[in-house]
């Protein structure tokens, strides 16, 4: 009994310190290696905000930019006479979000200066080319759904393609 109570009293010496560390790294190595086989059992996923999504009815839209969107879409919704598109939110120089000017009737990009017209065509700067449109549908409730998963690129001449605008 006396020496039970002995060994529990020994104090750490150079050795007990190099036995409790090795069995403490081979421990680690043991506990990455089963993390990493467990990790192998859960496949990454990226998960994305939906690209389809409704926008409200044509009639709450007046002739015009609506920046409704803008915020939670990154989308303009442009009503004309006739009818009604959707204008993604993107400058096609860098990438930056532009503002639309209502005074001057143009959408501005504040990085660079690029100038666009309300249907989206290039006027000024450095962009290359024209804003993308969004495929827009309507529902069978009336509702407008945007699906931006499709692109219609105004260089290629797909603005007047079905599914690039909307009558109204």
């Amino acid at each position: 009994m006396l020496e039970a109570t002995k060994n529990l009293e020994t104090p750490l010496n150079r050795r007990r310190f190099l036995y409790f560390t090795g069995w403490g790294c081979i421990g680690i190595f043991l506990m990455t290696l089963f993390g990493g086989v467990m990790r192998f059992f859960f496949p990454r996923t990226i998960v994305e905000p939906p690209t389809r999504y409704k926008i409200g009815y044509p009639s709450q839209y007046t002739l015009g930019v609506s920046e409704r969107f803008k915020k939670q879409f990154r989308i303009w919704i442009v009503r004309e006479a006739d009818r009604l598109y959707v204008i993604e939110a993107k400058c096609t120089h860098l990438g930056c979000t532009p503002n639309w000017l209502a005074a001057e009737g143009k959408f501005k990009c504040p990085c660079h200066g690029s100038g666009f017209t309300p249907d989206g065509i290039n006027i000024e700067g450095p962009a290359p080319r024209p804003m993308e449109r969004f495929k827009v549908m309507l529902e069978t409730d009336g509702q407008i759904i945007v699906d931006a998963g499709v692109r219609f690129r105004g260089e290629r001449g797909e603005w007047d393609k079905p599914g690039a605008f909307l009558k109204v």
